[in-house]
């Protein structure tokens, strides 16, 4: 479960310590696990998702001056959880267990998705990150369920994914009620 924020020495391997990754020689390690933010001891999702933020700046600024930007930071999402499915799925192989937890790319897609179409802002972004982090640790029905029953790497992916689709369908609908 990456997606939790417990110690990283142990993962979906029967208890066992989980393996140290790799990161400086294997690249989809390095970035499925964050460009090195997986490596913290503690919370390493919520690290992850730190670690997203000035991603997630740096693309919405370069999107900016766009024709469409909420085209192309679709895309960019599409592309990059595509991508995600294949980079957690090869650094899980090359570690030998199921989503270390160490691993969070899924945390990056799940956060860049939640950010989808909201104001800019600080405020904002904060309350991204605060749903995002809430729905990805308590795992609300369907997110518990698939983290649970799908495999590889579309199952490392898929409960983030959904994560930040339903913080992001919150995070509309509150602002939709603040402005009504």
């Amino acid at each position: 479960m990456a997606s939790t924020d417990h110690n990283a020495s142990t993962a979906h391997n029967n208890g066992n310590p989980a393996p140290a990754p790799d990161i400086l020689h294997y690249p989809v390690q390095l970035l499925a696990f964050g460009l090195g933010s997986g490596l913290s001891p503690r919370a390493p999702g919520t690290a992850g998702t730190v670690a997203a933020i000035p991603l997630f700046l740096l693309v919405s600024a370069a999107l900016a001056n766009t024709a469409s930007p909420l085209l192309w930071y679709s895309v960019f999402i599409l592309v990059t959880a595509i991508a995600g499915v294949w980079i957690c799925d090869r650094a899980s192989a090359q570690l030998g267990v199921h989503d270390h937890p160490g691993i969070v790319w899924d945390e990056f897609v799940g956060f860049w998705i939640t950010m989808w179409a909201l104001p800019t802002g600080w405020a904002w972004l904060l309350a991204g990150f605060v749903a995002f982090r809430i729905f990805d640790i308590l795992k609300p029905w369907p997110i518990g369920l698939l983290d649970r029953k799908v495999e590889g790497g579309f199952g490392i992916m898929i409960d983030d994914i959904v994560a930040g689709v339903m913080a992001c369908a919150c995070i509309h609908i509150v602002a939709w009620v603040v402005a009504a």
